[in-house]
């Protein structure tokens, strides 16, 4: 890639009149130089079943090379046509809730054979159809890929004979490692297995669930495998990943590994929504985009995110200028927006593109113009820009899994996610512009990082914990949050100490828990009059060594330590036994961070005056290669 890419996702099936030259005025005049098409419609290219009209493809192809506009094209296959479905209603998925009925997107079964079949059809139809056009740089596979839930008896029968590897055959390991007898679920048999659905068992539930994730990664590999064979060398494969949802992108994927599925990609990329007007923090984009540049250690593509979107999201004047270089900031090759235009009908109707429902220039269209001129003109300078981060956050999938199963209990009433503890200590760090990369249990490099933070590990294998526990010896900071180190990779609680095998780096133990009401924080780090409160997941800590630097203010908890700091080896380990107020929380990362070096005093100083004056968005650290 040896430019910058600015574009649109462009459908010429969903317009109301043909206006393709008027859009590519527009464009030209706006600097955008790519455009993806495609993906979002198979009952366009296939009609009927083995009926294929590749005219929209071939009239928005040619337009597109006139214009020298790039072009991604997109693998039409997470929206079905309904004569599939009329033909073999067993390409719909069977979920928790029962069989998928036609209508939405993303609602069969990735596994099904028919399915299959047609998915491989129309790939290789299309790509013998566009593979010499020149106009095209890469390909995307599929849409937001997700195993929608997917659980009928194939996906079941496949299952178990997953399980069957994974156990070697021995079903009674099974039980064991699970810990089945509960409740007499306990199986003798392979051929006795339950429809998983009715578990009750949060090992095998969590496990079928990583199963799930699995054939996403089985899937987007098969499709990328497909496109390969006729894909140019100087073309790309990619796939737009997106994320756990909360009002916008809010944390990690839960239905797919993004680590393990992106392994099949050239370049990793992902789709990026957020709030706007007043609610607008920048932390949505950093969050994504150090997410999607940690997959492959390398620069990614936005292929997705806002120009207007919902009503409540069209932007103030300078915000849509604000959000496209910021996530050029955090290492992104392109933004793209979904979408062009806005259409007209369906259930999209007012989730609006770059131009409104009249097609003419709006304000949001002028700000893409100015970012247009200034990418063109900047755009060597911003081409391929990389970071070097001294700080790493560990996620897992399998700890998300544990903890939907087993939820965080906040206060009376109320649980919290594992995304909340994963998002509440990355905007802590987004705040105090403290950069980070992200790591999963499986990383093999941990060490040429400086500070690692766990939040919520939940479920995590002994090697892993070996690993870090290794980091610290060596000279590393750890930061460590309640409900870390508790299961192991089969959501089987360990019959230690807690936290198991951290116990030592971190010097505390614990075996009781509660949940937090009317309890408040005391110790050196709280500010003078202002009580700090305990919103979730007491741990009863007991500091076998090193500092207690909070503790509960509480005529019955008083006794426990909150947070911890303890030496071990050459490093440092801090442990969070509670979710409290964020700026309590910076001021624990400030201490924690700077005695290892990595924020020195002058620039937390600089932090604080800055957020003293408002909010503020910090670019971070870059360097070009």
């Amino acid at each position: 890639m040896k430019e910058l890419l600015y574009g649109v996702a462009y459908y010429d099936e969903y317009m109301p009149y043909d206006r393709l030259e008027q859009d590519i005025v527009m464009m030209k005049k706006a600097n955008i130089n790519l455009v993806r098409i495609a993906e979002s419609t198979w009952s366009t290219m296939e009609p009927q079943d083995g009926v294929f009209d590749f005219y929209h493809i071939d009239r928005v192809l040619d337009a597109m090379e006139q214009a020298k506009i790039h072009v991604i094209v997109g693998t039409p296959t997470y929206a079905i046509p309904s004569w599939m479905e009329k033909k073999h209603p067993d390409v719909m998925a069977v979920t928790q809730e029962g069989r998928k009925i036609y209508g939405a997107r993303q609602i069969m079964d990735i596994t099904n054979p028919h399915y299959r079949f047609y998915c491989e059809r129309i790939i290789r139809k299309l790509m013998e159809h566009v593979k010499d056009r020149k106009a095209i740089i890469g390909y995307q596979i599929d849409n937001e890929t997700k195993h929608y839930g997917t659980a009928g008896e194939n996906v079941q029968a496949a299952f178990v004979e997953y399980l069957k590897e994974k156990f070697q055959g021995d079903v009674e390991e099974m039980n064991r490692e699970f810990g089945m007898n509960y409740w007499s679920n306990a199986l003798h048999s392979w051929e006795e297995f339950p429809d998983v659905r009715g578990t009750i068992n949060g090992s095998l539930g969590c496990e079928f669930e990583k199963f799930q994730r699995k054939l996403v990664t089985d899937f987007l590999f098969w499709q990328a495998g497909l496109v390969r064979e006729y894909k140019r060398a100087d073309q790309f494969i990619t796939q737009n990943f997106d994320f756990g949802w909360k009002e916008g992108s809010y944390g990690v994927q839960p239905d797919v590994n993004h680590l393990h599925a992106s392994q099949c990609l050239d370049i990793a990329g992902c789709d990026i929504y957020h709030p706007t007007q007043n609610h607008l923090t920048g932390a949505e984009i950093a969050f994504g985009g150090d997410m999607t540049r940690s997959l492959k250690g390398d620069n990614y593509l936005v292929l997705e995110t806002e120009a207007q979107g919902f009503p409540q999201w069209v932007p103030y004047d300078g915000q849509l200028r604000l959000q496209a270089f910021s996530h050029l900031a955090s290492g992104a090759d392109c933004v793209e927006y979904w979408h062009w235009h806005s259409i007209h009908n369906s259930l999209e109707t007012y989730w609006k593109g770059l131009l409104s429902h009249d097609f003419a220039e709006n304000k949001t269209y002028r700000e893409a113009v100015r970012i247009g001129e200034e990418m063109k003109r900047t755009g060597a300078h911003l081409l391929h820009l990389k970071k070097e981060n001294k700080v790493a956050v560990m996620v897992s999938n399998e700890a998300l899994s544990g903890l939907k199963w087993f939820p965080i209990e906040g206060k009376p009433g109320q649980k919290i996610t594992y995304n909340d503890v994963v998002r509440w200590l990355y905007d802590a760090l987004y705040e105090m512009n403290v950069e980070c990369d992200f790591v999963y249990p499986e990383s093999a490099d941990l060490d040429s990082y400086e500070a690692l933070i766990l939040p919520a590990l939940y479920a995590v294998p002994d090697e892993t914990l070996e690993r870090i526990a290794a980091f610290v010896r060596k000279g590393g900071l750890l930061i460590g949050t309640f409900k870390t180190a508790f299961a192991n990779e089969n959501i089987k609680v360990f019959c230690d100490t807690q936290p198991h095998i951290l116990a030592e780096c971190f010097g505390i133990a614990y075996d009781q828990f509660t949940c937090p009401e009317n309890v408040f924080l005391k110790g050196r780090l709280c500010p003078p009059g202002v009580r700090a409160e305990a919103e979730s997941f007491l741990e009863c800590i007991r500091s076998t060594e090193g500092e207690a630097v909070l503790s509960y203010d509480h005529e019955n908890w008083g006794q426990y330590a909150a947070v911890t700091r303890n030496c071990c080896g050459k490093g440092r380990a801090w442990y969070l036994g509670c979710k409290f107020d964020k700026a309590l929380l910076k001021k624990v990362l400030a201490e924690a961070l700077e005695e290892k070096g990595i924020a020195s005093p002058m620039e937390i100083m600089n932090f604080r005056l800055l957020r003293a004056a408002g909010p503020i968005v910090l670019a971070g650290k870059l360097s070009t290669s």
